[in-house]
């Protein structure tokens, strides 16, 4: 039988996976060291910090749970980040759908308007907000993060939307109103069924932006029943410095939900970006 000789890969290929390979063990080492660490006792640590635990402590696990209190903090987290996502997608869908399918005077305005607000930072904000949040008081309740998380999502939850509704034909409007369609019909029975890929896009990138967001939640929650998991961590450290692997084994335990989600929703990320690069 005559053997196929497999082609060979050019050389500046080899070099690409190689760096690809590289950066793929400097951003695992760390999580991994992590999580080898948090089965150690302190003693082992301290003598054997590279090295595999020889019986794994999972006890560490338990205590840091209750230590820090993850649960009710695991609870608060998740009702914030999904209420703050569920009311950014939803807004911004429809800004996205008269941004790019109507014409008006103050168009582009409101899209350079929204494109700017993507370059303010975070930081410089937390003052005036923290003011404006005290004054409207607003402070330490369910509707505290939720507005803020929303505002600053929107801006890039409008521009992957509206980037990958003007792919969309004239033609998918004039069918719906052939058929009789409301300017929300058209939106909600043509245009929001289409938009399924983007919105899963901007899905997970409001939900990881959201669940690791640590600024606002330490400047406007001052209420320990309210807290999340990022300011749990940060009180976790702080009282708890000197037991390492407690803190190790804690922010395993936050970790494994956000793995876990972008492990099963990366092919709905890729396939978005694919798809708005394609169309866009």
């Amino acid at each position: 039988m005559e053997q196929r000789l497999r082609p060979k890969r050019p050389f500046s290929a080899q070099i690409h996976r190689l760096v690809l390979l590289l950066l793929l063990v400097i951003n695992i080492y760390p999580l991994l060291w992590m999580v080898l660490n948090s089965l150690k006792t302190e003693q082992e640590l301290t003598m054997n910090p590279f090295g595999i635990a020889r019986q794994p402590v999972w006890s560490n696990y338990i205590e840091a749970w209750k230590v820090a209190k993850l649960g009710p903090y695991l609870v608060n987290s998740i009702i914030v980040t999904l209420s703050a996502v569920v009311l950014t997608l939803l807004v911004g869908a429809l800004a996205a759908f008269f941004l790019s399918r109507f014409e008006f005077k103050s168009k582009g305005f409101l899209l350079v308007y929204f494109t700017f607000g993507m370059l303010i930072p975070i930081h410089a904000t937390l003052v005036p907000l923290f003011i404006e949040m005290r004054s409207l008081h607003l402070m330490d309740n369910r509707l505290t993060l939720l507005l803020p998380y929303t505002a600053f999502n929107l801006p890039i939850t409008i521009f992957i939307l509206a980037g990958f509704m003007n792919a969309f034909p004239k033609e998918v409007e004039e069918a719906g109103i052939m058929d009789g369609c409301s300017v929300m019909g058209i939106f909600g029975r043509l245009i929001l069924p289409m938009l399924t890929p983007a919105l899963a896009t901007a899905f997970i990138i409001n939900f990881l932006n959201n669940w690791n967001e640590f600024s606002f939640a330490l400047v406007l929650i001052t209420d320990g029943a309210l807290k999340t998991l990022p300011l749990g961590l940060a009180n976790f450290a702080g009282q708890y410095n000197r037991s390492y692997t407690l803190q190790m084994a804690g922010l395993t335990i936050v970790l494994v939900p956000t793995l876990l989600f972008y492990l099963s929703v990366q092919k709905y990320l890729t396939a978005g970006m694919t798809a708005g690069a394609v169309k866009g």
